[in-house]
């Protein structure tokens, strides 16, 4: 089942560009990651998908309904956090988390414990009180407090420190486990390579590539560090597929995109004195897309 399926979604502001023709499919179970540079796109995807905002064109659907017609419905099942978080000051946070319970018709107060004391939140403290980090795991609380089916995430990191980020991670992929999709847009490629299944990377309002991580990671890419025993020219490498080519004196590295055979047979006219293959990072992935656009 699609938990979240798009078709040819736009939105313009005005003149301006928000999405365009943003065509999605989410497995019920998994975890997408959804990436690209600020400004790309993300966050006006997740705001239609939430009927917060209205598409200029195209069709979005969570659960196999309409966003813009059973919006209202689709959101009691969904989590949100948004990249950035705002509240009423003067609330104390276990009065804020209740009164976000009460939207849902359920009794949330074991379950907002529960979290409170995954996330070393203080309940008793006012809002205004907060740190940036600390309002930040309100808002983990208030996105996770109903057990929802869908769970978007919009920068979830931001302002946590490195402990409290990977107690997320892992309260997360528990909350996968129990049978919780999860839609994670982020512009830090290390958490979506640590925390996803499949990813879309979207560049100026259009998505350029969707494939699973595996895929991207292993099945066409390989950097290449090289050590030869005399100097080496940039001719030596000139082969269809080479990108991000550096050289000095008897060293060089490079991404390669293609048959390794025909990388191997190329570099067999060196005299080699070491040579490492390896799987590219993510982000050595993603800066090929975007330059390369493919």
């Amino acid at each position: 089942m699609h938990i979240i399926e798009t078709e040819k979604l736009t939105k313009y502001y005005g003149k301006s560009r928000g999405i365009i023709d943003v065509s999605l499919k989410v497995e019920e179970g998994e975890i997408f990651g959804f990436i690209g540079p600020n400004g790309a796109g993300k966050s006006t995807t997740i705001r239609t998908l939430l009927s917060l905002i209205y598409p200029t064109s195209g069709s979005a659907k969570i659960f196999g309904k309409d966003c813009i017609k059973d919006g209202a419905e689709i959101r009691r099942n969904i989590g949100y956090l948004p990249s950035e978080v705002f509240y009423y000051d003067n609330m104390r946070v276990i009065d804020l988390l209740k009164y976000s319970a009460s939207f849902y018709g359920k009794d949330c107060t074991k379950r907002i414990h529960e979290l409170a004391e995954v996330m070393n939140l203080d309940l008793k403290k006012k809002i205004d009180d907060l740190s940036f980090g600390n309002k930040k795991k309100v808002g983990i609380v208030q996105g996770l407090l109903h057990e929802p089916k869908l769970i978007i995430l919009d920068e979830p990191t931001g302002g946590l420190d490195p402990l409290m980020q990977q107690k997320f991670f892992d309260l997360i992929r528990e909350e996968n486990e129990k049978g919780a999709t999860i839609f994670f847009s982020s512009h830090i490629l290390d958490e979506v390579q640590r925390m996803c299944d499949r990813v879309a990377i979207i560049k100026d309002g259009k998505i350029i590539k969707t494939e699973s991580i595996e895929s991207l990671r292993q099945s066409r890419y390989k950097r290449f560090r090289i050590e030869s025993h005399d100097n080496l020219q940039k001719a030596a490498f000139d082969v269809n597929g080479v990108t991000e080519l550096e050289v000095k004196d008897n060293k060089a590295t490079f991404l390669y995109k293609g048959d390794i055979n025909i990388m191997i047979n190329k570099l067999g006219g060196i005299e080699l004195a070491n040579l490492l293959v390896e799987e590219p990072t993510l982000e050595e992935i993603f800066m090929y897309y975007y330059q390369k656009e493919v």
